[in-house]
């Protein structure tokens, strides 16, 4: 029986040559890193980066994310550079070299490069589906967000749902749009339907009716509860600047009574 021909021991050069001619042929950005510094980055991770490989090779691979994902990124590479950890998918922000942002999925885990230990990660772009995502947010909101005309000069805008950091602002941007043309001297706001009652709701009633008075439109305030006085009070909002009643029957009341 013939012998079985020994098999050859490739190089750590040659082991490194084959490991890139494989990630070459990956359309998702492939790094590989050790103690922060890029190791390799194949040909499709240059171009998502928008820089040569020269530039990128060598580079400390946490630069590339945004300052609020920083610190978790480099508590992900020092454990699994120690641990040997594989950490999970994540969805994180990056900042490429011509300084636009990317949203990315990001993935990682330990791997061999040669005869250094080292962390492959993946990162696969979504920023087209997190723009969607925002899109059809944005349309949500603004369908959710009715003015509705009562008579010539007077609408009301009823606030329904949760209002947090993002639709406060994204609300402040869609209010003075929305009534754009419609000729208002007075609207009227209920937040007798919001359902979180916290600071942000607070600084938005308080945002919103500053924004009203630079446009020349009064601004009724109906179904601030008790507990919203008190954020504000802990917020350091000062309500008595607004113009309040308990409900938009009153309110209505109340400005056709002055009218």
């Amino acid at each position: 029986m013939p012998s079985l021909s020994p098999v050859p021991q490739l190089s750590i050069t040659e082991k490194e040559e084959i490991y890139q001619q494989i990630a070459e042929y990956s359309n998702e950005t492939t790094i590989i890193h050790s103690n922060q510094k890029v190791l390799y980055i194949n040909q499709p991770g240059s171009d998502f980066f928008k820089a040569s490989k020269e530039t990128l090779i060598g580079a400390n691979v946490v630069d590339v994310f945004t300052e609020d994902y920083k610190e978790l990124i480099t508590e992900r590479i020092r454990t699994g550079m120690e641990d040997r950890a594989i950490g999970e998918l994540m969805e994180t922000t990056v900042r490429r070299f011509d300084g636009t942002l990317a949203d990315v999925e990001l993935y990682c885990y330990p791997v061999q490069y040669g005869e250094t230990v080292a962390i492959q990660s993946i990162i696969h772009d979504i920023s087209a589906q997190k723009q969607t995502e925002r899109d059809l947010l944005q349309l949500k909101n603004e369908i959710s967000t009715p003015i509705v005309p009562i008579i010539d000069g007077l609408a009301v805008l009823p606030l329904v749902g949760s209002v947090d950091g993002d639709r406060s602002n994204r609300l402040l941007d869609i209010i003075p749009q929305k009534i754009q043309g419609e000729n208002l001297q007075c609207l009227i706001i209920d937040v007798s339907g919001i359902y979180n009652i916290d600071n942000v709701v607070a600084e938005f009633l308080y945002k919103v009716d500053h924004i009203m008075r630079l446009l020349g439109i009064q601004l009724i305030f109906t179904g601030i509860r008790p507990e919203l006085a008190l954020k504000a009070i802990e917020a350091r909002v000062d309500f008595s600047q607004l113009t309040t009643m308990g409900t938009v029957k009153q309110a209505l009341k109340r400005h056709l009574t002055i009218k």
